[in-house]
């Protein structure tokens, strides 16, 4: 545990020294966000009513939130690292190291997008505040609970990345397979609420990703019950159980693959 809590540190550190990186990122999230915050606000602008169960404060923080988790943890090692180290044969190289590779890379990750996700959180905070002020009806309480949810759809988010990234070891290129999950995500989950889709659509969803990654922490934040806390959290549980077991499996069977050939 010790060595990949120093994986951890030494890349956050690393990543300190490219803080120009970071800027630019804050950019892009600050120009996405003024966009579609003046889109919803356009929508609402004629009407004081509920749109599918959201007011104007519900959404823009939604809308906030949903794109903190999606830009805030996104990165080149889960998507690129990975599977330029199966295509290159680096794979076979990493994992006679003194770590396990995919614990190694899920270190890297957090080092990597913890400056990132604290900044855009800050910036995100602020923007709300200005646009439709503090979250209607929100509690200091409910942060250590909301915390938790937020994490654990990270680590989620990560294990299927690197899910994805892993089947390199059977095909040429997994990019375009990060390329659906990410539009997915982006668009079912982060720019509009579960709510906006059909009612058919919806029942799917509740069961995708999209619940326990971005919508399920987004809706916590926005309209907290301790009910909803526990539903969250009880079908992230699942999700980490089942993908784990999933990525385990993958991944022994592409090394397995791999030594077969000769590395």
């Amino acid at each position: 545990m010790r060595k990949y809590l120093y994986i951890y540190k030494a890349t956050l550190i690393e990543n300190l020294q490219y803080i120009s990186n970071i800027i630019l990122g804050m950019i892009s999230f600050f120009v996405t966000i003024f966009v579609f915050l003046n889109l919803w606000d356009y929508m609402y602008a004629d009407s004081s009513e509920l749109i599918n169960g959201y007011n104007i404060n519900q959404m823009v923080w939604y809308v906030l939130i949903g794109e903190i988790l999606w830009y805030g943890t996104r990165n080149k090692t889960l998507t690129n690292e990975i599977s330029n180290d199966i295509k290159s044969g680096n794979i076979a190289y990493n994992i006679n190291k003194p770590y396990n590779y995919v614990f190694y890379i899920i270190s890297k990750h957090f080092g990597e997008i913890t400056i990132k996700f604290i900044t855009f959180i800050l910036i995100g905070s602020v923007i709300g505040r200005i646009f439709v002020g503090k979250i209607i009806g929100f509690s200091l309480v409910s942060i250590p609970f909301i915390m938790i949810v937020v994490l654990l759809g990270v680590f989620i988010n990560s294990i299927i990345r690197i899910a994805i990234s892993v089947i390199s070891f059977w095909i040429e290129d997994s990019n375009p397979f990060h390329w659906v999950y990410d539009k997915f995500i982006l668009i079912f989950g982060t720019i509009f609420p579960i709510e906006m889709f059909p009612k058919i659509l919806q029942s799917a969803m509740i069961f995708s990703p999209i619940f326990v990654v971005n919508y399920g922490p987004a809706k916590l934040i926005i309209n907290f019950t301790f009910e909803k806390f526990i539903q969250i959290f009880i079908v992230q549980i699942i999700y980490i159980v089942i993908l784990v077991l999933l990525l385990l499996l993958l991944y022994n069977k592409g090394v397995r693959k791999l030594n077969v050939n000769g590395g």
